[in-house]
């Protein structure tokens, strides 16, 4: 079952699609279920290129979990000006939808994980490293420095632009200095290791937006970690946006069977008594 719902954030209405599992076990915990909050990329929205994420929230709804995807302020459906603020803006409004997440009876708080894509790779793990409700991480071609790889795609004169005129124009999106500001002052590399939760890095090999070297570059950094995981794994001949067949299927089928793992392992573990 899926159900299409608005979040409140600020003065705000974010567009949101709420996902149920479809079947029903016996569970321990009062039918409580794991969340996986999505966080679509920059200039994206919650269906994602092809229906990526429609696909992905999906097969995790029938492998088990609630899914939650939503559109950021001005992208997709919901109000609000995406170029007007930046990635502080974007955890805020994350954190918004993890609030609406944990309140709803069916979740389970202990269970709580986001799946960034590109940009949203970057905004999950600024969020994570600030809310502790976060348990686990999952990245999709995770953007690692988010001035360089955003200029890199809008033009390396768009800020310049920005400041001189006001604003700059892409794709229709309206981008003000402050967005660019933003991007230069936040770091989710260094971000990392205050995330004590643990990390599912992928990438694709044929990914020619955001070099696949940085899912080599985080996982080395979350394991430098006192505490948490982290696995990673390549798609090959996966594109930014896992766009044709083989790679959309792969990327949503091991992100499923980590899922599923993790959730095993904790299991395990906690029926450990030292």
């Amino acid at each position: 079952m899926e159900r299409t719902l608005s979040i409140q954030s600020e003065n705000i209405q974010l567009a949101a699609t709420l996902h149920y599992p479809k079947t029903k076990v016996e569970r321990p915990d009062c039918c409580r279920w794991p969340l996986v909050i999505i966080c679509h990329g920059f200039v994206g929205n919650r269906i994602g290129v092809d229906r990526l994420f429609v696909k992905a929230a999906r097969e995790l709804a029938d492998a088990g979990s609630m899914v939650l995807r939503f559109d950021y302020a001005g992208c997709g459906e919901s109000g609000g000006d995406y170029g007007a603020g930046g990635l502080s803006e974007l955890v805020a409004q994350t954190r918004d939808v993890i609030n609406y997440g944990v309140t709803m009876d069916c979740v389970d708080p202990s269970q709580i994980t986001l799946l960034g894509h590109s940009l949203g790779g970057a905004v999950a793990v600024l969020t994570a490293a600030e809310d502790a409700r976060v348990k686990s991480l999952i990245l999709w071609s995770a953007v690692a420095y988010p001035y360089k790889d955003i200029v890199q795609i809008v033009g390396e004169k768009a800020h310049e632009l920005a400041n001189s005129r006001g604003s700059f124009d892409f794709l229709g999106y309206s981008f003000q200095p402050a967005f660019f500001e933003s991007l230069q002052e936040n770091k989710p590399l260094e971000a990392t290791k205050r995330f004590k939760g643990d990390v599912y890095v992928l990438h694709g090999s044929s990914d020619v937006v955001i070099p696949s070297e940085y899912c080599f570059l985080y996982q080395r950094l979350f394991w430098m970690r006192a505490s948490g995981q982290c696995d990673k794994d390549i798609i090959m001949g996966g594109d930014h946006t896992y766009s044709n067949q083989r790679s959309s299927e792969a990327v949503i089928e091991k992100t499923k069977d980590w899922l599923t793992y993790t959730a095993k392992r904790k299991k395990d573990w906690n029926d450990w008594v030292i």
